[in-house]
């Protein structure tokens, strides 16, 4: 009783004996600093930012600007030079304009996208503009060398203040427009003031030189004169009469949307905390040795986002705050331990040091205990700490108990603890493994068999009583009534080393080093999450899973943690918190564990090796402002164009380079990016970190580039910014080049076709010529011998025939050979004027003309109609046999004494026709074995033409073949198929009549 009494008394000797750590500066900002080595303009004056996200930098070496990523020197605006590059004032109008002061004298006003230049000539003071003001009726003041001037809305010269006013004759350094209305003017000497409406200045107090000047969240308003002091401004002067007493050592005060002061100091930035830390403390100040771009700070901004901006002699600084606190210990921590009270309260040890409570806001309150390897809080709400030789107990009622370790396990840190039901403590010692305490009685692994052996990092209970134990080689046990459940690689348990067990109701999550998992009802499910060294999880009140790993603090939502539970198999999205939201190393991977608590009251504690953070879930700061897009130029073909809403580019463009940027100055490394070239691309190209797309090969057309962008918690402008691009198709990519290739082409192929029908028909004439020659040959072998030897037997036979009687049986039978013979002979005539006709269409009538000559000598007539014409190969070969087969029949049956045969080459129809004088065919034209009549009307029919046999009333016989004109001519084929079709119309006009081929 007396040690715990004496423990307590020194507790409580402690609690208070100490006070509360101011935040160190950098604990709750990240520092970025930029100088010419990362392109940033030196000598930095004067920041303003645009309506659209631009920050603007004034320096003597020129106007410039910054989208978090890239400094861009500007000196020219919609295409008008600046009319110096050293510029001093700026100021950013709530119109969305810019106006810029020159070191030399001149203003140059950008609004509404034109340029106004204003000199001396339009009422300027002829020197150096040092600063501009905006007026709360928009009227736009000028700080000069030479005086104060004011140019009123809608007015085209500025107006000088002078010596009328109360003011007195000199340099003016700054304007201000209080929140009560009242302007305060900076001018050589002193400060001055008026109320909204008056004309008069009067002189504040007190009367020194005074330069900068500020407005405090108070009202209060404060100036600097030049020299590391600064004072408050009083209207008039103190009825004691007092002697003015600095009250900050500062060339600059200012104040930011939260009411903290910040100095600018000759050496550094100060920022005055407001929690007890006095002026001057190294804690609170950005200087050379916590890595300030350069010597003397001469000017502060604060954007819309909340950022900090500092402009050296040799850069600028950012100063973002944190989305994390971090704690602020007296001493350096040592891989701290964290354990969290029932009453909101943190408990954080120190490597071989002691245990120190610390309040939710992160004030000290007082010592707990002696040391901490690992900490457990019971369901009863008392605190167990663990160490290498012992484990304390503190009670609800601050009442502490020591249970000192058996001595064959002393000098063996408590790596985890819980308790079971029946109050059992189960801990895993290092390089011991598991035991189970009741009182001083230790059982190696409780007395359960087959559990696996060596070091367990995480020990925890659930709801239902079982133990859970996480070993090393992604092995985990579950012990209940006695036995043990193994769940290992094989059950598809996959995450390494297991760092933390974290009960969540009917489920038990499980972190290591390779990722995540959760075991239910169902068995263990694993998260295809990409995540490294969990070793600290928590569930909170709002149903979100925190975790703490290698690579930060992810934090998935309730909404994706519900869908993730419901189907295992789902990608969840994380929220990551990292290095940029203030958090310094990295999850512990060993002792001690876990490395994220939760609160009581609910904010979460997160521990790395040497700091301790920490995150109120329910008021997390998020940047709810979507960044604003801009495309910053194009370039193709080597060369650069304006990114105009609408660009046309040069005829023959393929390749395409398009810079984008998205205006946040917060986390510009977190901006995420999606484009689309439509023409091109079928779905959004996200990228993060890259602000350009390139796309090559294009074809001629027009293409619509669009792209959005999101800030670094996800808030999307998804109005982003587009553009109209037309690229122009030279001729070899016009349809008129595709057509005169294609015409080439056919051309080409109709010379080829023309050669290979020339070189055919060419062919086809030399055959038909030896063709020809072999026929004549024949022809007169038959005429010399075959025809000449029967010629001369039925001449002897008919002499002989003249010798005999009249009407004797003898003489009959020869005259009736000397008939077979006649016939004979014909139809050898016939066979050889077949032979010797040369088959050529054009011939058609000189071939029939012969024919019908030695056929029918005189009683032969022809008469053509109209101009020839060449008719189809097959059907000048089915015309000549029907002519010849018709003007046969003629001269063998008719006994006529005329036959005529008639060609009429009409336009529309071709015709023939044979016709006679004499006896006429009868009823039955076909004779019985005699097929010519037959076989000249299949013919006709074979070719789509007709063939009638007719007698005429006045007698005779007339065979007459009519047939298609586009069936029979042959240079019909080259008529269009236009002219083809329209001739067959009823009703139709006339089309002028093709010229004849010749």
């Amino acid at each position: 009783m007396f040690l715990r009494s004496l423990i307590a008394a020194l507790a409580l000797a402690a609690s208070c004996a100490t006070q509360a750590a101011p935040a160190r500066l950098l604990a709750d900002y990240t520092h970025t600093a930029w100088t010419r080595l990362q392109g940033a303009p030196s000598d930095v004056v004067k920041f303003a930012q645009t309506r659209d996200g631009w920050l603007w930098i004034a320096s003597p070496g020129g106007l410039h600007r910054f989208d978090g990523a890239h400094f861009e020197r500007i000196e020219s605006l919609a295409g008008h030079r600046l009319q110096s590059t050293s510029t001093m004032g700026l100021l950013a109008t709530r119109d969305g304009g810019l106006w810029i002061g020159h070191r030399f004298g001149g203003v140059t006003a950008f609004v509404d996208g034109k340029v106004r230049e204003f000199t001396p000539a339009e009422g300027l003071p002829a020197s150096a503009v040092l600063s501009l003001t905006e007026g709360p009726d928009g009227a736009i003041w000028v700080a000069a060398g030479g005086g104060l001037a004011q140019l009123r809305p809608g007015a085209g010269r500025f107006q000088r203040v002078g010596p009328e006013s109360g003011l007195p004759d000199g340099g003016a350094r700054q304007i201000l427009f209080s929140r009560n209305g009242r302007q305060w003017v900076s001018v050589r000497g002193g400060v001055y003031w008026r109320e909204a409406g008056q004309l008069q200045f009067r002189r504040a107090w007190p009367y020194l030189d005074l330069m900068s000047l500020a407005e405090g969240p108070d009202g209060t308003m404060w100036a600097t004169d030049g020299n590391d002091r600064g004072y408050r401004l009083q209207d008039r002067a103190p009825a004691s009469g007092a002697a003015p007493q600095a009250e900050v050592a500062a060339n600059g005060i200012h104040f930011d949307r939260h009411g903290t002061m910040w100095l600018l100091k000759a050496h550094a930035l100060e920022r005055l905390a407001g929690d007890g830390a006095a002026e001057g403390d190294a804690a609170q100040q950005l200087t050379r040795e916590s890595g300030i771009s350069g010597g003397l700070p001469q000017t502060w901004f604060e954007d819309r986002e909340g950022n900090i901006w500092i402009g050296t002699s040799a850069g600028l600084d950012r100063l973002r705050r944190n989305r994390l606190r971090l704690l602020a210990t007296p001493e350096e921590l040592d891989h701290p331990g964290m354990l969290a009270d029932s009453e909101g309260r943190i408990l954080v040890s120190n490597m071989a040091g002691a245990v120190y409570s610390y309040s939710s806001e992160g004030l000290r309150l007082r010592r707990e205990a002696g040391s901490m390897t690992a900490g457990y809080r019971a369901p009863d709400g008392a605190l167990w700490f663990g160490t290498d030789s012992e484990r304390w107990r503190r009670a609800p009622s601050g009442l502490l108990t020591r249970y000192p370790h058996p001595p064959q396990h002393a000098q063996h840190d408590v790596q985890a603890m819980t308790l079971d039901r029946a109050g059992r403590m189960w801990l895993s010692l290092s390089r011991k493994g598991l035991f189970m305490a009741e009182g001083n009685n230790w059982r190696k692994d409780g007395g359960v068999a087959g559990l696996p052996q060596g070091l367990a990092p995480a020990v925890a209970s659930d709801e239902q009583g079982r133990i859970w134990v996480g070993y090393l080689g992604s092995r985990i046990a579950v012990i209940e009534d006695g036995r043990a459940r193994i769940f290992g690689p094989e059950q598809g348990v996959g995450i390494g080393n297991v760092l933390a067990l974290q009960a969540d109701g009917p489920r038990m999550w499980a972190g290591g080093e390779f990722g995540l998992g959760w075991f239910d009802s169902a068995g263990y499910h694993a998260v295809e999450a990409g995540l490294r060294g969990i070793s600290g999880i928590a569930r909170t009140a709002h149903g979100e899973l925190w975790l703490h790993g290698i690579d930060g603090i992810s934090r998935l939502s309730a909404a994706q943690l519900t869908r993730l539970l419901t189907d295992p198999a789902y990608l969840p999205q994380f929220e990551r918190f990292d290095a940029q939201d203030g958090l310094l190393g990295s999850a512990e991977q060993f002792r001690p564990l876990p490395s994220l608590v939760q609160g009581s009251d609910g904010k979460l504690w997160f521990s790395t090796a040497n700091n301790i953070a920490s995150i109120d879930p329910a008021n997390i700061a998020r940047n709810t402002l979507a960044p604003a897009v801009q495309i910053r130029g194009l370039r193709s073909g080597g060369a650069s164009y304006l990114p105009l809403p609408a660009l046309q580019l040069p005829k023959g463009s393929k390749d395409l380079a398009i810079a984008f940027t998205a205006l946040t100055l917060s986390m510009p490394e977190r901006v995420r990016f999606r484009y689309r070239l439509e023409g091109v691309d079928q779905e959004w190209q996200e990228v993060q970190g890259r602000r350009e797309a390139f796309y090559t090969n294009l074809q001629p057309g027009s293409y619509r580039f669009r792209v959005t962008a999101a800030n670094e918690h996800g808030v999307w402008n998804e109005d982003g910014a587009s553009m109209q691009l037309e690229i122009l198709p030279s001729f070899t990519q016009t349809g008129w080049f595709d057509a005169l290739l294609l015409a080439a082409a056919a051309l080409a192929l109709l010379a080829l076709y023309a050669l290979r029908v020339r070189q055919l028909t060419e062919r086809m004439r030399d055959l038909q010529q030896e063709r020809l020659a072999e026929r004549a040959r024949i022809a007169r072998g038959l005429h010399d011998t075959l025809l000449q030897s029967v010629q001369g037997l039925i001449m002897f036979f008919d002499r002989q025939a003249a010798l005999l009687p009249r009407d004797s049986e003898e003489k009959a039978r020869i005259e009736q050979t000397l008939e077979l013979a006649d016939q004979l002979m014909a139809e050898g005539r016939n066979y050889i004027m077949d032979l010797r006709g040369d088959g050529e269409a054009e011939n058609l009538a000189q071939v029939l003309r012969q024919y019908g000559t030695v056929l029918l000598n005189e009683r032969f007539h022809l008469s053509v109609t109209q101009a020839a014409r060449p008719l189809l190969d097959h059907v000048h070969c089915e015309v000549l046999v029907i002519a010849r087969e018709a003007l046969f029949n003629a001269a063998r049956h008719s006994q006529a004494t005329r036959v005529d045969l008639l060609i009429d080459y009409g336009a529309t129809l071709f015709q023939l026709e044979v016709s006679d004088n004499g006896g006429g065919i009868g009823s039955n034209p076909a004779l019985p074995g005699h097929f010519g009549l037959v076989g000249m009307q299949e013919r006709a029919a074979a070719l789509g033409a007709t063939c009638t046999i007719v007698s005429p009333a006045q007698g005779g016989t007339a065979v007459r073949l009519q047939m298609p004109a586009q069936l029979a001519y042959a240079e019909r084929r080259s008529d269009s198929l236009l002219r083809r079709l329209w001739r067959w119309l009823p009703d139709k006009p006339a089309l002028p009549a093709l010229p004849q081929k010749r």
